[in-house]
Parts: C-alpha cells; sequence; structure tokens
C-alpha cells in the first residue's frame, strides 16, 4: 500500500511537472538584435513576454523587476522558423524528431503527410507535455488517381474536416503530360467540399501545366515550386491574381553533401544516388535550375511564396539545404520575408506569428550572430522559444 501511495505520488508530480512546462514564461530578453521579419531592424532592443505572447518589442533596455531577463548581446531574435510542408508523425522516435526541430529553430511545422490520425497524435502528445516539439499542424489526405470517385473524395475531406484536420495535402497531379480528366474531377470535387467544411487543399503540382490545372480548378495552396519545365512570367502572373499561397521546396534536385556518408558522392535528398533517384527526373539533376528560376519568377510576379523544405531528415541538414538552394535566387532581406510573413500567410496564422510585434505569439528563435549577413548565421539556434516557453536552450 505504502508503495502504491509513493508512486502515486510520484505521478501527480510529473503531472504537475508537465503542466508547469506547458504554462508559458514571462520572459525578458535584451540587449538583442531585432529582425521583426517586416523589414525593420532593431540593432540593440528588447522584446518583453508575458503570457505567451509579445507584450513589446522596443529599442534600448527594459526593466521589468523579478521576470526572467536574458541578457542576448551578440545575438539576434528573429521570428520562430515555420516549415509549411516537413514529414512528421507519431512513432517511437518522435521525441528525437521534436528536439531536433526545435534546436534547429523551428517553432511551427505544417504536416506534410503520413496518416491524420498519427499527426493528431503527434499534436496531442506535445500540447500534453507528454514530449517537447515545435506547434504542430496536422494534415490529412485524399487521393485523386486509382480508384477515386468524386463522391468518395468528398466524403473523406468530411471525414478528415471532422477529426479536426484544417489542411488536406499529399494530392499529386500527374507532371507529364499533365493531370488526367479522371485526376482533375477529383480536384474540383475536393476543392467545392473543402469550402464546405472549412479546410485548405494543398497540392503537388510539380510541373508548369499541373500547377496551372491546379489553380483553374480552384487550388490556391501549392506545396511545390514545379520542377519540370519553364515557368512562364504570364502563367506566373495568374497565379498570383488568383491569390496563389506557394512554397519553396526547391532544395529538391539540389544534391546533398555529408549528410548521409562523408565521403564527398553527391546524394538525393532521401540518402539514395543523385540524380538517378528523382522521382521521374529530367536526368542530370536538371529540376534543381527549373525549381531555383521558377522560384524567383513566381516571387517577381507577386506570388505569396512561402518555405517547405518537403523533407523528413536531419532537421538542420534539411534547413541549411533548403535555406542554400534559395540564397541561388534570393536575397537575405527576402529570405527573412519567405520565412516568416509569407510562411505565417500559408499557414493562415498571419495574425499570429511571421513577425516579432506585440500581441502576436511569442515563437522566437534567437539566433548566434546576424542572419543578414547571410544564412549560415541561422543554422546557430541558440534558444527556441514557442508560445513563451524555452524548448531549447543552446547556449
Amino acid at each position: 500500500m505504502k508503495r502504491l501511495r509513493v508512486l502515486a505520488l510520484l505521478a501527480l508530480c510529473w503531472s504537475l511537472a508537465g503542466a508547469r512546462n506547458l504554462a508559458a514564461q514571462d520572459l525578458v530578453i535584451t540587449n538583442v538584435r531585432i529582425v521583426v521579419g517586416n523589414g525593420n531592424v532593431i540593432n540593440q532592443g528588447s522584446i518583453v513576454i508575458r503570457g505567451g505572447r509579445i507584450a513589446s518589442v522596443s529599442a534600448g533596455a527594459a526593466n521589468v523587476p523579478g521576470v526572467q531577463t536574458i541578457d542576448a548581446r551578440g545575438m539576434t531574435a528573429m521570428p520562430g522558423f515555420i516549415d509549411g510542408h516537413r514529414h512528421v508523425n507519431t512513432g517511437p522516435n518522435e521525441k528525437v524528431q521534436m528536439q531536433q526541430l526545435l534546436d534547429a529553430g523551428y517553432t511551427t511545422v505544417l504536416s506534410g503527410g503520413g496518416p491524420a490520425e498519427g499527426n493528431l497524435t503527434l499534436k496531442d502528445h506535445i500540447e500534453k507535455g507528454v514530449i517537447k516539439g515545435p506547434r504542430i499542424i496536422p494534415s490529412g489526405r485524399v487521393d485523386l488517381g486509382g480508384n477515386q470517385t468524386p463522391e468518395k473524395a468528398r466524403a473523406e475531406v468530411q471525414r478528415l474536416a471532422a477529426l479536426g484536420v484544417k489542411f488536406i495535402g499529399e494530392q499529386n497531379l500527374t507532371p507529364k503530360p499533365g493531370p488526367t480528366a479522371k485526376e482533375l474531377e477529383n480536384l474540383r470535387a475536393i476543392v467545392d467540399e473543402s469550402k464546405k467544411v472549412g479546410v485548405w487543399i494543398q497540392i503537388h503540382a510539380v510541373s508548369p501545366q499541373a500547377m496551372m490545372a491546379a489553380v483553374d480548378a480552384g487550388v490556391i495552396k501549392l506545396v511545390h515550386t514545379p520542377h519540370f519545365g519553364w515557368l512562364s512570367f504570364e502563367d506566373a502572373k495568374k497565379v498570383a491574381a488568383a491569390g496563389v499561397k506557394q512554397l519553396s521546396t526547391i532544395g529538391f534536385g539540389v544534391p546533398v553533401f555529408g549528410v548521409f556518408a562523408d565521403d564527398n558522392v553527391p546524394r538525393f535528398r532521401d540518402g539514395g544516388a543523385w540524380p538517378d533517384k528523382i522521382l521521374d527526373g529530367d536526368g542530370r539533376g536538371q529540376e534543381a535550375g527549373y525549381k531555383a528560376v521558377n522560384a524567383r519568377t513566381s516571387w517577381d510576379a507577386g506570388v505569396i511564396y512561402g518555405y517547405g523544405t518537403d523533407t523528413g531528415y536531419l532537421a538542420k541538414a534539411g534547413l541549411e539545404h533548403e535555406l542554400k538552394s534559395l540564397n541561388l535566387m534570393f536575397s537575405m532581406q527576402d529570405i527573412i520575408k519567405l520565412m516568416g510573413p509569407n510562411s505565417a500567410s500559408y499557414i493562415e496564422m498571419s495574425d499570429q506569428l511571421g513577425t516579432l510585434e506585440a500581441g502576436k505569439l511569442a515563437d522566437i528563435v534567437v539566433l548566434n550572430g546576424n542572419p543578414l549577413d547571410g544564412y549560415w548565421n541561422m543554422l546557430n539556434a541558440k534558444l527556441t522559444i514557442v508560445g513563451g516557453r524555452i524548448l531549447s536552450d543552446q547556449r
């Protein structure tokens, strides 16, 4: 009996500790360079956090007695990283993988696939304090090909919405020669149904013709920058005019070095041979060139262009790979806008995330260095704060 009482007391203590970990902290970050995310930079300022939200962002010091103060002299605070398409799910390695994302500076991740139930379980584990992790936005999947029919596709959209899923992704349109009539019929059905139940449809359209077909069907969220052929500026302007939001994922096709083996051999992002493992590749990794140029075409045409890796491997390595690929075509000022306000817009959280401004959620990454000097300084996360909670401290 005594042993049972001890076990019960330990369980209670664990539960209370979990509750404390879930509680947002009141914090002050001072002596820090602040990259607000809206184009403004405060070279030396302070951020006051109360109840999980940013209370103030100002130049100079902030005197807030009785509140934990972090002296971040020589460091930079910027909006926490948002990955709009990352492959995560529940499982035996979720604790390690979520900590890797936090250590890399990610504060919000929109799941890029896998069973919706597993996405929801992962979200639940994080929200209940079972594990630490970034904010998880679960997604689901509705197939467009095979034996699918518009009626079954609509029913699956309804089922996913009832589960609490707000984003439905991983729908793939045939890139070459283009989507089939059946795919488009099913796509139009799920787009129509999504409007009735209040969810967002995301499409993998990896060729210009698939991209334009998706936009014509009413899709306004595109997971990929197309990588099979060149996107014309005229088509890109049509995409922008339709209010489409698009993710980068331009590291697709670019060879990876030093991640899966330290032998200076180029590999695809899953560790397979490059360029052989590129799905339906055009040969010699031409996809990497298409993506980079098409990315800039979309941006210059006014498309709301955000950040996504479409990866599942090591978080920091994936971050570096996507950033260096983006830096081929985008300035650091562009990349900060792309990763902050534009990515927040893609996940429909512009009012909560994407910039460091009073009233927004305190999702902050503190870096050792100035990201405006180069993307490599975005690989040196020292603090990752999610909703006012310090979840990674690598100082």
